[in-house]
């Protein structure tokens, strides 16, 4: 049996499915803040969940807030 290899980070397809799960203002929130940050919407979903993130692997939720 082959177990599944961590990932570290998020895809764009698994990026869009959260994201389509958030309610439109947040949705709306994230969409914005990737454009002005210039990075995918993944990086702003990390930012979301911890302001000192630079992507999800060093993702703390709920640090910095």
């Amino acid at each position: 049996m082959q177990q599944a290899k961590l990932q570290e980070q998020l895809s764009l397809a698994d990026a869009e499915v959260i994201l389509r799960l958030l309610p439109e203002r947040i949705q709306a929130a994230l969409i914005a803040r990737a454009a002005k940050i210039e990075y995918p919407i993944a990086i702003s979903i990390a930012i979301f969940l911890d302001t000192e993130a630079l992507g999800f692997v060093d993702c703390k939720p709920g640090r910095g807030q």
